[in-house]
C-alpha cells in the first residue's frame, strides 16, 4: 500500500517544481528559527487559520529531532478557556522582533491590521516568510516567498504538506534520520486522508 500512495504522490509531482521549491522554502525556514529568540509563529489571515500546518510542523518538530519547528500558531480570535497553545492572538506580532521568525499563510491578501503587524515586526528585526496566493503587498513584506498563484498544479494545502514534510527532512543517522521513501509515505497519508477535527 505504502508504494501505491508514494506512487500517486510523484504522479502528481511528477514534472513540477513544487518538490525543489518546497525544499528550498523548507530550508529557508530551517535557517531562520532561532529557538532562544522567539522561535517560530505561524499567523495566517482572518478567514485563513493554518491550523493543520502548525499540527504537521509539530509532528515534523518531533520526529526530526528539530524541537525549534514546533511553531507557536498565533490566532485572529482566540476563544475563552482554550488551551495555553491555542490563546495566543495577534498581540504576540507586536513583541516579535531580532530573532523572531514569522512565518505568514496567506491564499488572499490579509487584512491591512496584520499586514501592519508584520512590517512593524520586520522593522523589528524578525524573519518573515510567507506561502501566499500572489498578493504583491504580502510578498513585499516576506524575506523568502513561496506562491501558489491560482491554477498552480497543486493547490496551497498540498504545498503546506510538502514544506512541513521538507522541513522536517535531516540527515541523522538511525531511527530519527528518515529516508525520503518514508517520508513521501507519511506525506501520501496526510494528502489522501480525510482531514483531522479542527483544534
Amino acid at each position: 500500500m505504502d508504494a501505491v500512495r508514494v506512487a500517486l504522490l510523484r504522479e502528481v509531482l511528477a514534472g513540477t517544481e513544487w518538490p525543489r521549491a518546497a525544499r528550498r522554502f523548507a530550508g529557508a525556514l530551517r535557517a531562520s528559527v532561532v529557538p532562544a529568540r522567539g522561535g517560530l509563529l505561524l499567523v495566517g489571515t482572518e478567514e485563513y487559520e493554518p491550523w493543520h500546518l502548525a499540527a504537521h510542523l509539530v509532528d515534523e518538530a518531533a520526529w526530526s529531532g528539530q524541537p525549534e519547528l514546533a511553531p507557536t500558531l498565533v490566532r485572529h480570535r482566540v476563544r475563552a478557556g482554550r488551551p495555553a497553545h491555542l490563546a495566543v492572538g495577534l498581540g504576540r506580532l507586536e513583541a516579535a522582533g531580532r530573532g523572531a521568525t514569522l512565518l505568514v499563510v496567506a491564499p488572499e491578501r490579509p487584512g491591512a491590521g496584520l499586514l501592519q503587524r508584520v512590517h512593524d515586526a520586520r522593522r523589528a528585526g524578525a524573519t518573515v516568510l510567507s506561502l501566499d496566493g500572489g498578493d504583491p503587498e504580502v510578498r513585499g513584506l516576506a524575506h523568502e516567498a513561496l506562491t501558489v498563484a491560482e491554477g498552480a498544479e497543486v493547490d496551497l494545502d498540498t504545498v503546506q504538506h510538502l514544506v512541513s514534510a521538507a522541513a522536517g527532512e535531516n540527515s541523522l543517522p538511525g531511527p530519527r534520520g528518515r529516508r525520503l521513501r518514508d517520508r513521501l509515505s507519511t506525506l501520501a497519508d496526510r494528502l489522501t486522508s480525510p482531514p483531522p477535527a479542527r483544534w
